[in-house]
């Protein structure tokens, strides 16, 4: 199952709404510190809404032990998302066992991260002005891309209708 990981992220709007994509989706999140906000943050839980038992939630204290709690192994790559990315995401093969890297909102994946992604890739923009798009909007289009990939969407629209 595909992951995410959100590195050193500041602004809990932004977490809370990817948690909720997250708990949509059913994809463990990671949240490695150190974080810009506290974990009962009333925006962070605000956006978020009533869906954070439904979160697969791990936090990591810093870089180092989400390295040591979530060694790369040969068959699960780190695929980071950077404007310094390589690849096209949309050119990109994903695979279950990914995780998906994400970092700051202002400055992006630290460079101790960028050091431990197996892949680094990169959402196009056609506005050369805009240097990046919103984390919690990047988050998705990532996410969704790579369930589509994994043909994993098609049973969502199933499960819904069932319930």
């Amino acid at each position: 199952m595909v992951q995410v990981a959100l590195i050193q992220p500041q602004i809990p709007p932004n977490t809370g709404n990817i948690a909720r994509t997250c708990a949509a989706t059913e994809t463990p999140l990671h949240l490695v510190g150190p974080l810009g906000f506290e974990l009962s943050d009333r925006y962070l839980k605000r956006a978020g809404l009533d869906y954070w038992p439904h979160v697969d939630l791990h936090c990591h204290d810093s870089i180092a032990a989400f390295v040591q709690q979530c060694p790369a192994k040969q068959e699960q790559r780190w695929v980071g998302f950077s404007t310094k990315g390589t690849q096209n995401y949309i050119d990109f093969d994903f695979r279950a066992t990914d995780i998906l890297l994400f970092g700051r909102e202002t400055s992006g994946l630290p460079q101790a991260s960028l050091d431990h992604c197996t892949d680094l890739v990169y959402i196009p923009m056609s506005q050369a002005h805009v240097r990046s798009l919103n984390l919690s909007v990047s988050v998705a289009i990532a996410l969704f891309e790579a369930r589509r990939q994994l043909g994993q969407l098609k049973s969502d629209r199933l499960k819904a209708t069932e319930k």
